[in-house]
């Protein structure tokens, strides 16, 4: 029996805002100080390296999601070009690592909003993570609406931070480079990359775009250009005036260096948008994975459901809800941007080796890419957190140990 199909609604437009509301929400209030506690006065160039990685990456999953505009992103690129286990463990890869992600940005957003108790975080942070879901289970064009008003809000707010960064004084030298580790350049990078994922939202709603080899390429190459520029110059801004890896708050702090004091509860609203952004526009993306997974009996099946009005996997939205729900009550995720960014780094490393096996009448750019981004993917993986890594990569081994022991017993995963 056919699966029944996802709504074909969203334009340019809409696909460029929910990469964007992902991308500039996930980062840009959050991960500075950690990449700058790696990377010291080579701030820069770890973010030059993750952008220039991003950008591979970002034109390999163009080129796949134009040729398979459906559900699931690499998930669904690694099965048809490079098998079925290649795809699980890139589906896996994304669900764990943005699920972590989605409980990050609901405490990041509840940080910023409620500057109170632990527990009060907490439980704003839930509501948020409900409230969102809701959005979503009532249908895409509602997600790609909301995340178009955050997306702006927090787009002038930037706009913002950086005319009284410029404008404002005292300014400090640019550090030198001179004692700058390159492996902390590296392993800064990785931290930072995962600001730039977002883009892997809008190939996995590539069913429910109109005209998908047209909207995606155009979507995901416009959506990464935009976020590349305001990280320059969000991170040129932030050096000029502090050093990031001495601040908790980088862009609040910045402001009241600068004796624009009254503009830091703007930047709090700003991160509070942003954060609400990055877990809607995850929200939609993990779902929409889980139900290409559940399709090939990857996941359970009951996750396959759309729903018959709102046509969107709502069974797989309300499990992730709960388990969201679940980790921003028990578990403190704000510093799991390394777990996070691994996985990340092995769905695109997965995406750049199915891009290079497209035949010729299929691609857009030169292998040269693929392979780039693919040896950016690896070496920036393997520079992050140790504990990030192996807590990862033990995840992924028992989850294809029980996907192994299932196969075997007849019960499981079918092309």
């Amino acid at each position: 029996m056919t699966s029944p199909q996802l709504a074909r609604r969203l334009g340019v437009g809409d696909a460029v805002v929910i990469g964007l509301g992902s991308m500039v929400g996930a980062g840009v209030f959050a991960v500075w100080v950690p990449a700058a506690q790696a990377a010291g006065s080579g701030l820069l160039i770890g973010l030059v390296i993750a952008a220039v990685v991003a950008y591979c990456n970002a034109v390999s999953s163009a080129q796949l999601a134009a040729v398979y505009p459906v559900s699931g992103g690499t998930y669904v690129y690694g099965r048809e070009r490079l098998g079925e286990w290649w795809g699980f463990a890139a589906g896996w890869s994304f669900v764990v690592g943005k699920t972590a992600s989605c409980a990050a940005m609901a405490l990041t957003f509840a940080t910023y909003a409620v500057p109170g108790a632990e527990w009060q975080q907490r439980l704003v942070a839930l509501a948020a993570v409900v409230g969102l879901a809701a959005v979503n289970y009532r249908g895409v064009t509602r997600t790609a609406r909301l995340t178009r008003i955050i997306v702006a809000c927090t787009l002038t707010v930037l706009a913002l931070v950086l005319v009284v960064l410029f404008t404002g004084g005292p300014h400090r030298d640019l550090p030198t480079l001179a004692g700058t580790s390159p492996y902390g350049v590296l392993q800064a990078a990785g931290l930072l990359f995962f600001a730039f994922a977002g883009y892997a939202r809008i190939a996995t709603m590539g069913e429910e775009v109109r005209d998908p080899a047209r909207t995606i390429p155009r979507a995901i190459s416009i959506s990464v250009v935009v976020a590349i520029g305001i990280y320059l110059a969000v991170g040129l801004g932030l050096l000029r005036v502090l050093d990031p890896a001495t601040s908790t708050a980088p862009l609040a702090d910045a402001v009241d260096a600068v004796g624009a004091a009254w503009a830091s509860p703007v930047v709090r609203v700003g991160a509070a948008l942003a954060s609400l952004g990055a877990l809607l526009a995850l929200i939609a993306g993990i779902g929409r994975t889980a139900l290409a997974m559940a399709r090939n009996h990857d996941l359970p099946a009951w996750l396959a459901a759309v729903h018959p009005r709102f046509q969107v996997p709502h069974h797989a939205e309300v499990a992730l809800a709960v388990v969201v729900g679940v980790l921003v009550l028990t578990t403190d995720l704000r510093g799991v941007i390394g777990f996070s960014s691994f996985g990340v780094l092995l769905y695109y490393a997965i995406a750049n080796a199915a891009a290079f096996t497209q035949p010729a009448d299929q691609r857009r750019w030169p292998r040269a890419i693929n392979v780039i981004g693919l040896i950016g993917c690896v070496v920036l993986a393997v520079t992050l957190p140790w504990t990030s890594a192996v807590v990862a990569a033990v995840l992924l081994a028992l989850a294809l140990i029980v996907r192994a022991v299932r196969t075997g017993r007849g019960g499981s995963a079918r092309s």
